[in-house]
Order: C-alpha cells, then structure tokens, then sequence
C-alpha cells in the first residue's frame, strides 16, 4: 500500500510491504547537535547528544517519522498508533505539547519560516496542518500521501503518494491544490533540487525531473525499481537507491545518468556527507550500510548496521552517521571517517 514503507521479506519480485516504515525516521538537529530516532517498539524516541549517553523519551504509540525545526529547536513526531504528534522541546529534552491529527499520521515535513509542520495521514486523506507557534491544528483533505516536500519560495507543498501517476501540489496560502502528472506510476522517491522535483518510478525504472515552474518532465533512466533520492548540495548531484538493481544511480547536475555504482542487498536509503563527499546506503537486507566516495564513484567500505538499517542521518558537526534499526536496538552508530 505504501510506497516507502520499505518492506524486510525477501522475495524473487520485491515488492514494497504495507508496514509503516519511514526514511524519515531520524533526524538531526544543528541547533542542539543531538540525533532524535524513532522508537517503535518501546513507543519513545532515542536522543543521542555529544559526548552523553542516549536516552530514550517516550511519546505516543508507534512513532514513525520525525522533523526537526532547526530556527526553534523543536522536535516533531509523528505517532501513527496514537494519532498525534508530539512536540519535543530540544533544549529540556521534554514533551512540551500532543496534538491530535487525522487517522494515522506518517509523512511529517515542516516550513521552518512559517512555522507550519504538515502532517499526512494514511487512513483518511487528510493533510494535518500544524501552526508551530500556537500547536493548533487543521486538517484538509488532499488525499493520502507517503512523503511531503516543502517548498516556502514557492509556497507550495508537495505530496507524494506511491499509488499514483501524479504529484499532488498544495498552496500554502490558499490551500489551492493541482495535481502534477510525474510521468508513470508507483512513485516511490521524492526530493527537490533548485527549482527541480525529482520523483523515482518504480514502474519503468527511471526517475522524473518536474520543472516546478512549467510542469515539464523530464525522465532518467535508473536501475531497478529506484527508491530512495538524496542530494549532495554541494555538487548538485543527485543519488538513487535502486531497490531491486541492488545499485546506486548517480545523476549530475545537468540530469544526466553518470554513473551505476553497486550497493548491497535492496538498498533503500541515502545520506551523503557533503563536506566529505561520501554517499551511504542502508541496505536492510544484510543489515549492513554501504559507504561510496562520490568523487572516485566506488565503494569505499561495507560496514555491519544493526538490525534491519533502513534509515540514516548525519550529525554534521562530527560526521559520525547514525542508522535508524527495526530492531530491539533503535539505532547504530557508525564511525566518523
């Protein structure tokens, strides 16, 4: 049913899993330096600070993703089981304010100027809004989605949903919603990159670039079933994690494919480490992360992860990555390199 909800079962045809699993489950936070991950066993959140041990917090039931205002320093979970986010205060380390939401909220991204948190929610349609300054809430309906990007020079959303041809816009100002045509079905990755919206197709192999002024695309060819997108802002390249190619495509600032690099097994997230050009790949299926150099375009290291890594986050003061487990133990850290 969901797209990025990444499944674990092996299969000759892998198909994504109806389990809630989000590559936003972790998040860093520049303002207080510390790694929030969701805990979904224990219903809580790992906060992992410099040179102290972690401790865990506990918030609703189900936590799924997480954002972080990094002009506040507030921290929002999204809590599927419960219906609500909670706001973590990230000075005290405290839940400071739970607020309702539709049924089951997934996807959360925020516009760190307004102080808006958009919320998704699977089971109803409904996109929860969030006014950061007052943690009041409205909810429109807009349609389900699996992950949301923010757009404040535009003021405009971005919803994506996997069961879908289309991108779902929404003006922030007038609640206006068009539907943009991505170019093939079952979308499965989003990320936005100048005034391009890349969106992966699962279907075709190949990723969309979507001019956001026009509505152009533009299709690039990838691997197999490509999943996740991440951006090295530095160099304007982009990276996609091809699921069942067991691969990383590397697109360049011109959009052009430049490059098939292998992974591991069914790869599924990205983070780059931009002042090191490093690129690393969680591969969920041998519960290992895959660390590539971006600018020899190879391997560098296969490093063990944890149990089933299936998201990742780079504290950028350290360089130390953190990986987001489906274990008992929430999270792995990796050594700075």
């Amino acid at each position: 049913m969901l797209g990025p909800s990444l499944g674990i079962a092996q299969q000759t045809q892998p198909q994504p899993s109806t389990a809630l699993i989000n590559r936003n489950a972790i998040a860093y936070s520049p303002s207080t330096a510390k790694i929030y991950v969701v805990d979904p066993i224990h219903s809580a959140v790992s906060i992992v600070a410099p040179t102290k041990a972690a401790k865990s917090l506990p918030v609703g039931s189900g936590p799924e993703a997480i954002a972080v205002n990094n002009r506040t320093g507030f921290v929002y979970v999204a809590n599927s089981g419960s219906r609500s986010v909670s706001v973590i205060d990230g000075k005290t380390d405290a839940v400071i304010a739970t607020i309702p939401t539709a049924a089951r909220p997934y996807a959360i991204a925020l516009d760190e100027l307004a102080n808006k948190i958009y919320v998704s929610n699977t089971f109803s349609n409904m996109l929860t809004v969030i006014d950061g300054n007052t943690n009041t809430a409205t909810n429109l309906k807009t349609g389900s989605a699996d992950d949301i990007v923010v757009d404040p020079d535009k003021n405009q959303i971005y919803l994506l949903g996997y069961e879908s041809t289309t991108v779902t816009a929404v003006n922030t100002k007038t609640n206006a919603i068009t539907k943009i045509p991505a170019g093939a079905f079952h979308l499965w990755g989003i990320a936005k990159l100048g005034q391009t919206l890349y969106v992966t197709h699962v279907q075709d192999a190949s990723v969309a670039a979507i001019d956001t002024d026009t509505s152009a695309v533009a299709n690039i060819a990838t691997g197999s079933m490509p999943c996740a997108l991440a951006v090295n802002d530095r160099t304007g390249e982009l990276y996609v994690a091809n699921y069942a190619g067991d691969s990383v495509t590397l697109i360049d600032k011109n959009g052009a494919a430049t490059a098939t690099i292998p992974a591991g097994h069914h790869p599924q997230a990205i983070a780059i480490d931009a002042d090191k050009n490093l690129v690393y790949v969680a591969n969920t299926q041998e519960n290992k992360v895959t660390i590539i150099d971006g600018r020899a375009r190879q391997v560098l290291k296969t490093v063990k992860a944890g149990e089933h890594p299936y998201a990742l986050a780079l504290n950028l003061s350290t360089h130390t990555v953190y990986v987001a487990n489906l274990g008992e133990i929430p999270f792995t850290a990796l050594p700075a390199r």
